[in-house]
């Protein structure tokens, strides 16, 4: 049955009518507009305990304590504004009066686009909660980067999103994918991305993280998810901005573990070519949803519980995993362009690379998606570190010196290859080299 939407107005005046819900906001850095939405609702009297909006760091410091990071738009800030609030809430309110109350915390830390347009808006909002009166809390809180081209749009996007979490915190908190999808209700397409989630407590006791975050990109909410050796989602640019990156593409699908030996090579040769100190690596093994390489589209009967066990299980040989649906090496290095690394390599099989470079696997317009790959690819500080295979028609190891190239593809193939975009992973035995 499909889930009837309310609109922004109905969804805060239904929690301000419910008398069980009570709690707290504080907003930080775009206007107190979640807040502004359950006055204009009204009966706001019977949600709001307090609201409060700490702009001056040095008032905000007093409150929550200093960051030592010197960011105030951080998952760090966001925790100790949950946790203070929240605390404030239950240690004041706990009297006979409010026994039959669930009490929350709401929060949110955001940077709007600035007069000059030249900063990146983006925020943490983040919701503290009782599932029953006097229960343990949950929380919910998640990553947002602001799309509009303008200050006041991008403001008004907030309200909605922080009225949405409210609401799902505390009526679809038993659904995961219906609280994660709601998050989106009343906004407009390309208005907003959640790009990490987090989820924990005691209704939330069987909820994978590992699961919501893919779930994110199945929706179109962000293009791809990164966690820790842990598991914990993590945020892109906490972990590689400025950082010399290695990554080793896989797919969810394939029944192998990823060929660590080839991998091990690519990244000796990639410290050594591009004269990287070791404390400022990080090698990655990326998890491709998609097994398709001629396009970007999710298949319809993708298991995401099983590219949420290959994600696991990568993060278990203690390295960064990212998962994504970059079926192109473009995409990804697109992707990682957002982080400002220092640099990139990727590791790959060099099947794919005959794949790209083959003109009978496109349409009409192969020159301009050739360009454009290329373009995309190596403009941001890349280099392939492509790994042989072994052709099992021909019994021939196929690198780069001679992988099948179609005549209108050869002369740019010919450049990267001369300038050191692409080159071939040096010093394997044959035990590394894989049957294709």
């Amino acid at each position: 049955m499909e889930r009837e939407i309310l609109d922004t107005k109905r969804k805060a005046l239904k929690i301000n009518l419910n008398p069980r819900i009570y709690g707290t906001f504080a907003e930080i850095g775009a206007g107190q507009e979640v807040a502004r939405n359950f006055f204009t609702a009204g009966a706001a009297s019977g949600t709001v305990a307090k609201t409060m909006s700490a702009y001056d760091m040095t008032f905000s410091d007093v409150i929550y304590g200093a960051e030592t990071s010197g960011r105030y738009v951080s998952e760090s800030r966001l925790l100790k504004m949950l946790g203070h609030e929240f605390s404030l809430l239950t240690e004041r309110l706990n009297t006979e009066k409010y026994e039959d109350r669930t009490f929350f915390a709401f929060a949110d830390t955001v940077t709007t686009l600035n007069y000059n347009k030249s900063n990146d808006p983006h925020g943490w909002i983040g919701i503290r909660f009782q599932a029953e009166p006097g229960g343990e809390p949950n929380e919910i809180f998640f990553h947002v980067r602001l799309l509009d081209t303008d200050a006041a749009l991008q403001q008004n996007v907030l309200g909605i999103i922080g009225v949405n979490l409210v609401y799902a915190a505390f009526y679809f908190n038993q659904d995961p994918k219906t609280m994660i999808e709601s998050l989106a209700d009343n906004l407009t397409v390309g208005s907003v991305e959640i790009d990490l989630i987090s989820v924990n407590g005691p209704v939330f006791k069987d909820v994978n993280n590992i699961l919501l975050n893919l779930y994110l990109i199945v929706k179109d909410f962000s293009d791809a998810a990164i966690f820790d050796a842990q598991g914990k989602p993590c945020l892109p640019k906490d972990l590689l901005y400025k950082k010399d990156i290695m990554i080793l593409r896989t797919k969810y699908a394939q029944k192998s573990n990823p060929n660590f030996s080839m991998l091990n090579k690519a990244v000796d040769q990639f410290v050594r070519t591009e004269s990287v100190k070791e404390d400022n690596l990080s090698v990655l093994i990326e998890v491709l949803m998609s097994n398709v390489l001629s396009n970007d589209d999710l298949p319809d009967n993708i298991d995401l519980k099983a590219v949420a066990k290959r994600a696991e299980e990568m993060c278990n040989t203690d390295n960064l995993v990212i998962v994504s649906n970059f079926a192109r090496h473009n995409k990804l290095a697109k992707y990682l362009d957002r982080c400002r690394p220092k640099s990139v390599g990727i590791s790959t099989n060099i099947n794919n690379l005959k794949f790209v470079f083959n003109s009978t696997n496109f349409g009409d317009n192969y020159s301009s998606q050739l360009l454009s790959y290329v373009s995309d690819m190596f403009s941001k500080n890349v280099k392939l570190f492509a790994y042989p295979y072994l052709d099992k028609k021909t019994n021939e190891v196929v690198t780069s010196a001679n992988m099948p190239v179609t005549a209108d593809a050869r002369p740019l193939f010919d450049f990267l290859i001369i300038n050191g975009y692409i080159t071939d992973i040096e010093e394997y035995s044959e035990g590394d080299v894989k049957t294709v």
